[in-house]
């Protein structure tokens, strides 16, 4: 039996525009589809007008967290990895998962230990994964937990079978 040419999903066609962006195979993601037009028309030798367009809903809306954290006696010349674990509460006090970042914090040369400031790890907050309750934009109240891991990166460990 032939194996197809792919691995994990079938080969990818043209992008279909929807509500909601789905990346199932494609490379393409059109997150909002196209508004309907307004028609607005000038009569022969008309130069200006006052139009009422009508409403606009707002789109894509969201929210950005920015957060700091202090990590508590840092030794110097070791680095740290430091992980963020963002997860959103439903009314039911349920939890929903809603980024992790992780990264690297620098060596410090100073003599001895000292607390390090870390300061503005973004995450993006669309607002249509908002488990608040009734959607109404911005206007709901959204309440996030934040989970801090940090351990050293460089220490003094040597295996005893790989020591020289």
């Amino acid at each position: 039996m032939e194996m197809p040419a792919y691995t994990t999903c079938p080969p990818c066609t043209d992008t279909e525009q929807t509500e909601k962006p789905e990346a199932k195979c494609t490379t393409e993601v059109f997150p909002e589809k196209c508004p309907d037009p307004v028609e607005i028309t000038f009569r022969g030798c008309q130069d200006a007008m006052e139009f009422n367009a009508g409403d606009v809903r707002l789109e894509s809306l969201g929210r950005i967290l920015e957060l700091d954290v202090t990590l508590k006696n840092v030794c110097p010349h070791k680095r740290v990895a430091l992980a963020v674990i963002l997860t959103e509460e439903d009314e039911r006090h349920q939890e929903h998962k809603r980024g992790l970042k992780t990264v690297v914090i620098p060596a410090h040369d100073c003599p001895s230990c000292r607390d390090i400031k870390v300061r503005r790890i973004r995450f993006v907050l669309p607002e249509e994964l908002d488990v608040s309750g009734p959607t109404n934009g911005l206007c709901n109240v959204r309440k996030f937990k934040a989970r801090f891991l940090a351990n050293y990166i460089d220490n003094d460990f040597e295996c005893g079978e790989h020591k020289s």
